[in-house]
């Protein structure tokens, strides 16, 4: 099956992914499939979960921290900025404290609490997945087109959201325990019933999305999850391996797409003895990847001959991959 049966046959589909090692790829497939969809009369949003990564040098536009920007009919990209969303969430930390106790500033142990969490290693991964949350919920789109960051990321993040979630369900019940017993003695002594729990519902709300961001990226009717490798040892391996541990997070992998292949025609032509060596090595690696995936291989693409930059590039990419 080709990639572009894959996409027309599972319209519901809204959700398609990009993810792999780094260097593979993944942004360019990512713009020009959005770049195709767009072009099959689908309102799409391609946008990059990846510091790393940049659709602002891909599209020729400045893109990052804009929100979704318009590149051509039906199609729109966005790069979301980390650290705005980390801002963000500080000082709406602060307002809820402000708010909830009653004061006048935050106080400076907290404030230094807030610094110290927000400079935490997972803070920028769980930022960029809120992100996305915000982004998906609003469904404005048909298509929904992610840069999905470096798989470590994405399977840290995974196995966090199943730890927080577990941690939340115990405290949730506490917290529900302790309020109907509250409201038991308010009831005994004739009290006024205890107002809304404030905590409970921050705890529901944090809960629902880490549910919500997590459960993007295991809907098996709603979400393509299309990993891109490279025709070399080094990266299959660990896409297999990387494969195997998205399995036990019950993502939904669509297909393998395969990218750099060096085209055989060359071999007609005067060229150095060591590229011959690389397209027979890179035949093997081919053989490898049918081995391995079987016909859950979709597409091939060849090394490019200029960078996948501008709106001419991308659509000549797009020809390669749904041909």
């Amino acid at each position: 099956m080709r990639l572009k049966d894959v996409l027309l046959q599972h319209p519901e589909r809204r959700y398609i992914m990009f993810g792999g090692g780094g260097g593979v790829g993944k942004t360019t497939f990512s713009a020009a499939t959005a770049y195709w969809l767009a072009s099959q009369g689908k309102k799409v949003l391609v946008f990059s979960v990846d510091p790393q990564a940049s659709l602002t040098d891909i599209f020729k536009r400045d893109i990052f921290g804009k929100g979704p920007v318009e590149i051509m009919k039906n199609l729109w990209a966005q790069e979301v900025d980390a650290d705005s969303h980390i801002r963000e969430y500080q000082q709406e930390v602060r307002q809820k404290i402000l708010d909830m106790y009653g004061l006048p500033a935050v106080p400076e142990e907290i404030e230094n609490y807030i610094q110290a969490a927000s400079a935490e290693p997972a803070m920028e991964e769980s930022a960029i997945f809120d992100a996305v949350v915000d982004v998906v919920m609003q469904g404005d789109y048909d298509y929904y087109i992610y840069d999905l960051v470096p798989l470590g990321h994405a399977l840290y993040y995974l196995s966090m959201a199943k730890v927080y979630d577990e941690w939340i369900n115990k405290i949730t019940k506490l917290r529900e325990e302790m309020r109907e017993y509250e409201e038991m003695v308010s009831r005994l002594r004739h009290e006024k019933e205890s107002e809304q729990d404030q905590i409970l519902q921050e705890l529901l709300y944090i809960k629902n999305r880490i549910n919500t961001s997590a459960g993007i990226l295991t809907d098996k009717t709603k979400t393509g999850f299309f990993f891109v490798v490279i025709p070399e040892a080094m990266v299959i391996n660990d896409t297999q391996k990387a494969a195997k541990l998205f399995a036990q997070f019950d993502v939904p992998v669509a297909g393998y797409v395969v990218n750099r292949v060096i085209p055989h025609e060359l071999l007609d032509q005067n060229i150095p003895e060591y590229l011959r060596r690389r397209i027979a090595m890179q035949d093997q690696h081919m053989r490898d990847l049918q081995t391995a995936f079987g016909d859950q291989v979709l597409a091939s693409v060849p090394e490019m001959e200029h960078d996948v930059t501008g709106l001419p590039m991308i659509e000549k990419l797009a020809a390669i991959m749904f041909a």
